[in-house]
């Protein structure tokens, strides 16, 4: 391939309700160091995110906008609009308000495009003062490797850079764990893949999110129950079995520890359940 596509990235950035944060979401990819990647901004809410961007000054060839055609659909069927508009060879999905460090794609597109995806390090910060609250994993220069079972003891969002073939789409019925899901299925495809540990991703944690809103606890477990039922029936695609038993028995552990939360929001001991594991941590013996 050319200088023009070659490992080039097509960045998806769903938008519902997004006009005070797309901006930035945005931003950081015009302060990419890596410059082959387009971003398709797709619509869940009938705003023209073309028009708030340019009212903020942002214009980019590289930006391209489409919609879903309806009403806060979700970000799965948001996602899979956008994948039918990409045309790079790899694909990554970017929350609207969420950001990515200036070296993420340099970091991780020649990984992906190598091995068919490539992770990294996730950074939670609060959106309102932009204090860091945590990492995924400890901080570090180098390159581990990330495994189903080493994913599916995660309690933070990640979004892999993955290569267009082994892109499995995202699953429209599932809207609360969909990335868990997609990340799943991928392992699936792919096996193990480089996990780069430096935070390369700021995972926001904003008041009115879904993940913060007073009823997150319900949805994920409605999401859970849903996918256990899917795993029971069609497989959710994923074509190994022991895969499919080590995701189920992760989700019943998600579950329990979500039961848990759910306890602990209730009486008052927690906001969100970012703070819940926080706590959890420093309560466990050292």
């Amino acid at each position: 391939m050319g200088e023009g596509s070659g490992d080039g990235v097509s960045v998806i950035i769903p938008a519902y309700r997004a006009q005070d944060t797309i901006a930035r979401a945005v931003s950081s990819l015009l302060a990419q160091s890596f410059p082959r990647w387009e971003a398709v901004v797709v619509s869940d809410d009938g705003t023209d995110y073309r028009a708030v961007l340019e009212a903020r000054g942002i214009a980019d060839s590289r930006l391209t906008f489409t919609g879903t055609g309806r009403v806060g659909s979700g970000a799965p069927a948001a996602r899979n609009a956008g994948l039918r508009a990409a045309s790079m060879p790899l694909v990554a999905p970017l929350d609207a308000d969420d950001r990515f460090e200036p070296d993420r794609l340099a970091r991780l597109a020649p990984l992906a495009a190598e091995q068919g995806a490539a992770a990294d390090n996730v950074a939670v910060v609060r959106d309102g003062d932009g204090s860091l609250l945590s990492t995924l994993f400890p901080p570090d220069a180098g390159v581990a490797a990330l495994d189903a079972a080493a994913f599916l003891e995660t309690s933070v969002p990640m979004f892999l850079v993955v290569r267009r073939d082994v892109v499995p789409g995202w699953e429209e019925c599932v809207n609360f764990c969909d990335d868990v899901v997609f990340n799943v299925q991928v392992l699936d495809r792919v096996g193990r893949l480089p996990l780069v540990l430096e935070p390369l991703y700021e995972y926001r944690q904003r008041d009115g999110s879904i993940t913060c809103s007073a009823d997150s606890g319900a949805r994920a477990d409605l999401c859970y129950r849903h996918v256990l039922k899917r795993l029971d029936g069609d497989g959710l695609r994923i074509a190994d079995d022991s895969l499919r038993r080590r995701f189920a028995a992760a989700l019943e552990a998600k579950r329990a520890l979500n039961a848990a939360y759910m306890a602990a929001h209730e009486a008052g001991r927690c906001a969100n359940f970012q703070e819940f594991l926080a706590l959890r941590e420093n309560s466990l013996p050292g």
